[in-house]
């Protein structure tokens, strides 16, 4: 007997989470059509060099079954240069935030020194015990006794720019990826779609689907352009296209992503599992099967079920770099941006590129701190994002969230034990020097950042903290 008409209608809202262990998932690992998103295949540019062979092995058990949408494909040919170069950058923005911590540390000690110096010539006057400490904490001990730190720190950060064979020069010149990536597709590379029907499709994504929170992509609405805002839509509109092609009865799609926002995944009731809407379109306008999965959950089936050479060390690298696409992304629920959730989120489109040149600023130093995809960094963006809102250097957007993080504060206690004395400026540069406190992390900023943007950035922080004077206690 068939199912009534409700269970039937609303099948895919019914079902049960998804999970690695559940039984319907070894059908598309046998026989699936397997989709990979851009972020899978740039992946291949974080991985150390065995990794590297192990995952294109992996792959290779199942080249047959894989399927390139062309948007797919068209974000990965113009993205694997940005992803090697973000490394770099990375890496190399380690390297300047070690050493600034470190001269910190250096000025640290000695005033400390210079601190317990004076109170022992004022009140016990015992040369002797002036010149062992003077002798014991003299410049040049503290300089070794870092030193040694800093060539630990530079041994390891040194070993992990080893670690990775590859450099934006290789995409340029002889790219040894890229061309096992098109030997594993062979000619299974979706086609251009024409102009007409990409219009067709970004006007659907940007004018219904996006207003009304259809996934996939609502998301990306803020991302410049709808050609950049509507990627995923795309790529889902080409999914659908080929799954109806496959033989009737066959029709499994798994789909790979770093991507686990809530425009692919409905996280209500405080579960995680692909929208059941997506199952619903695929199934009604292809007569298909859809699953979702991550890198780690699909590198694990594919060693599960398919005996796939996996090393442990290598499945632990796919776990963290897929972490580091996976960042959190906000809410347009009035999400407030603080200290403690920065690194968590991820600034809309190109904003923090907006508060920079809004802010006046213009080295290349701090252009690539804006645009730096590390979790490190987005303190920064999102400190700077909301100054030039708050001093009105730029008009706020209608879905801007509010950002509550300050650079320093005048009058009052410190924030935080590590937030320093405005003293740890230049007099010529900062003002109120005894009544502030500045963060850390903005004394880090201002260390690597070079004269034309340090004064920019010291005054923005200075009128900041003017207009959010605390109270003496």
């Amino acid at each position: 007997m068939e199912d009534p008409a409700l269970l039937r209608r609303f099948h895919a809202w019914l079902q049960p989470v998804p999970s690695p262990q559940d039984t319907a998932r070894l059908a598309f690992f046998q026989d699936a059509v397997i989709v990979l998103d851009t972020n899978v295949l740039l992946s291949l540019y974080e991985y150390t060099a065995e990794s590297r062979e192990e995952v294109l092995a992996a792959l290779g058990q199942v080249s047959g079954r894989l399927w390139m949408p062309y948007q797919v494909g068209l974000e990965f040919v113009r993205g694997r240069r940005s992803v090697l170069e973000s490394r770099k950058r990375v890496l190399g923005d380690a390297s300047k935030s070690v050493n600034a911590k470190l001269a910190a540390a250096r000025n640290a000690i000695i005033e400390a020194k210079d601190t317990v110096r004076a109170q022992l010539q004022k009140y016990a006057r015992v040369p002797a015990d002036i010149a062992a400490l003077d002798q014991l904490v003299s410049v040049a001990a503290v300089d070794e006794h870092l030193g040694l730190y800093r060539d630990v720190f530079k041994a390891h950060l040194d070993m992990l720019k080893s670690g990775h064979d590859l450099t934006p020069v290789n995409v340029d010149t002889a790219d040894p990826i890229l061309p096992r990536v098109a030997d594993l597709y062979e000619d299974r590379v979706g086609l251009q779609p024409d102009d007409q029907l990409l219009q067709r499709r970004l006007d659907e994504a940007v004018a219904f689907r996006f207003p009304n929170q259809i996934p996939p992509g609502f998301k990306d609405f803020d991302k410049g352009t709808p050609l950049k805002a509507a990627g995923d839509f795309l790529i889902w509109e080409e999914v659908i296209e080929q799954a109806a092609l496959l033989p009737e009865g066959s029709r499994r799609v798994l789909f790979v992503s770093n991507d686990v926002k809530e425009d692919w995944y409905d996280v209500s009731n405080g579960k995680q599992r692909p929208w059941p809407a997506l199952l619903d379109e695929i199934q009604r306008r292809a007569g298909a099967e859809l699953r979702l999965e991550t890198p780690p959950d699909f590198y694990a089936g594919v060693r599960m079920y398919l005996n796939a050479n996996l090393a442990d060390d290598t499945y632990e690298e796919i776990r963290r770099v897929s972490e580091t696409f996976t960042p959190p992304t906000l809410d347009d629920d009035g999400t407030v941006v603080t200290t403690r959730t920065a690194g968590n989120l991820v600034p809309p489109g190109d904003l923090p590129v907006v508060a920079y040149r809004s802010a006046g600023l213009t080295s290349p130093a701090v252009r690539g701190t804006m645009e730096s995809p590390t979790p490190a960094e987005r303190l920064v963006q999102w400190w700077l994002i909301g100054v030039t809102a708050q001093l009105h250097r730029r008009e706020a957007t209608e879905r801007e969230p509010r950002v509550d993080i300050v650079a320093a504060v005048r009058g009052g206690d410190a924030p935080a034990p590590d937030w320093k004395r405005g003293t740890a400026l230049p007099s010529g540069e900062w003002i109120h020097r005894e009544s502030s406190w500045i963060a850390p992390w903005f004394l880090d900023l201002l260390g690597s950042a070079p004269p034309v943007d340090r004064g920019i950035l010291s005054a923005l922080a200075s009128q900041q903290a003017a207009e959010n004077q605390r109270p003496t206690s």
